[in-house]
């Protein structure tokens, strides 16, 4: 029923005069109406070594909209890769160097509530106008050149050929973009002259598409090394420091390993008061190695003087304070985020690896041991093929009281989530028999609005019966999308605050 809805709005939008300004919900639907990200992985797993057309294809795409290569070339980028972390990383850096004065223009992937949240202007997600503006010039570009009747950019192609529209029309001083998978291969891969490039935790992820090995993981996401550029790296597992060592000869890319964060010395502020989860201090090291390579960079001195990382203490007290100032005030929802509401803590992480699925445990347990324990619920799903048993398995370590599996569907009325409301079916067969799994506490809901209210009635209930002031934790984690979903409901403009 979706796909029919899909075709019939993609069929009416088409036939609209395309040069008028469209309305925001209009424009959303046109969107999705574009091959989805789930589509991309099924069908690129599915032809894994047909790769060599994907740059060739963004080429061609933003050639139709009027970019040349040597236009984007003007582009002042940082380009950043990785299994986990690189949002995050990605934020960070954005804030130091907004808070230096400099204009900043920030891509990223997945969204969270809204698309716009994938282009930052300064830190704030693009406006509704603005998106719908440039989103029906470059459609209109790309839909009177077509060669044939399939030939538009899918989803993520799309909003990246959006993206370089937009921060080239807005001037913007730098460009920090999240690579979507990968990195070798993926269409923001375009971007030829990087100032510095980042590489964050390397970890099995995508295997289908990138390959098995934590070898063929660094390789791929050493596909945005450049010639003459500088790369940062946290530390990795020797199997993948290898594989980027090699390749930064290869590609005549220097690169080197980023200090511990307690190596920074702070003058008059310090961020570490907040910044004290080690895998969040690790970003934040990259982030600042990025952002002062930047700014060395636009002060017309050669990268090749920098020592092997950025020495902070030799940096003005006065950078050193705007550094700090910036990593004190970097807002990334859903990621290690604590909501504080009336019925007590949500604990958001999208956590969907291994590695990242141990941090969130970790973190879990320390932020309720701090707080002398309470009542533990759990809410959880997975996206896509991911092994969702690997990861309840992680979380059976701590004892929840209830677990709840539900699809990554908020069931609010907004034209967003309706979009999330894809492959439902599947969704909710896949939640059935992760509860089957789980077993005894675990219940199987259809939206996670149902499941915050199920919550909140039960804790209502529990305080009026028994006069029971337990605190109560709920950790969502296990994908981006689901905390995406329940923010939907609990902060839908993400102001890191909530009055559920």
């Amino acid at each position: 029923m979706f796909r029919s809805w899909q075709r019939m709005m993609q069929n009416t939008i088409i036939k609209r005069n395309s040069c008028s300004l469209a309305d925001y919900e209009t424009t959303l639907t046109a969107l999705h109406s574009l091959q989805s990200n789930a589509e991309y992985l099924k069908l690129s797993a599915e032809k894994k070594n047909n790769n060599s057309s994907k740059l060739k294809d963004i080429q061609k795409y933003l050639l139709r909209t009027g970019i040349t290569i040597e236009k984007l070339d003007t582009l002042s980028v940082i380009h950043v890769a990785g299994t986990k972390g690189k949002g995050s990383s990605c934020a960070y850096t954005e804030a130091i160097l907004r808070e230096h004065g400099y204009t900043t223009g920030f891509y990223s992937s997945p969204h969270l509530v809204t698309v716009r949240e994938r282009i930052k202007i300064n830190g704030q997600s693009i406006s509704e106008s603005l998106f719908t503006e440039y989103f029906w010039e470059v459609h209109r570009k790309l839909e009177n050149t077509k060669e044939h009747e399939s030939d538009m950019p899918m989803y993520f192609k799309f909003l990246t050929v959006l993206m370089f529209k937009i921060f080239l029309e807005l001037n913007v001083d730098v460009a920090i973009i999240e690579v979507g998978i990968g990195g070798l291969y993926d269409c923001t891969n375009i971007v030829r002259n990087p100032v510095c490039v980042g590489i964050t935790s390397l970890a099995l992820d995508h295997t289908s598409i990138l390959g098995s090995t934590l070898e063929d993981i660094a390789y791929q996401k050493s596909g945005i090394f450049k010639d003459g550029s500088i790369a940062f790296s946290v530390p990795q597992d020797p199997r993948a420091m290898g594989v980027l060592e090699k390749r930064a000869v290869e590609r005549n890319c220097r690169l080197c390993v980023i200090p511990p964060f307690e190596e920074y010395r702070w003058e008059n502020i310090s961020p570490i008061l907040k910044i004290k989860n080690r895998v969040r201090q690790e970003n934040a090291s990259l982030a600042i190695q990025m952002a002062s390579a930047w700014i060395t960079s636009k002060n017309n001195e050669h990268l090749s003087s920098l020592p092997n990382t950025v020495d902070m203490n030799k940096n003005s007290i006065q950078h050193m304070d705007k550094i700090a100032m910036g990593l004190s005030s970097c807002k990334w929802p859903g990621r290690m985020q604590i909501l504080r509401s009336s019925i007590g803590n949500f604990l958001l992480d999208g956590a969907h690896t291994i590695e990242s699925m141990r941090s969130c445990v970790s973190w879990f347990n320390d932020f309720v041991a701090k707080k002398g324990g309470g009542k533990n619920i759990l809410i959880f799903n997975t996206s896509a093929m991911r092994d969702s048993t690997t990861l309840m398995m992680l979380l059976k370590s701590i004892l929840f009281e209830k677990a709840y599996f539900v699809p990554n569907y908020a069931g609010v009325n907004s034209i967003d989530d309706e979009c999330n409301n894809f492959l439902m079916d599947t969704q909710k067969l896949k939640c059935s028999k992760n509860a089957e799994f789980w077993g005894a506490d675990s219940v199987h809901a259809n939206s996670v609005s149902e499941v915050l209210q199920e919550i909140k009635k039960a804790n209502s209930h529990r305080q009026a019966n028994y006069s029971n002031n337990e605190t109560c934790h709920v950790l969502v984690t296990g994908s981006l999308h689901l905390v995406g979903a329940v923010l939907a409901v609990l902060d839908p403009h993400l102001t890191m605050s909530t009055q559920f």
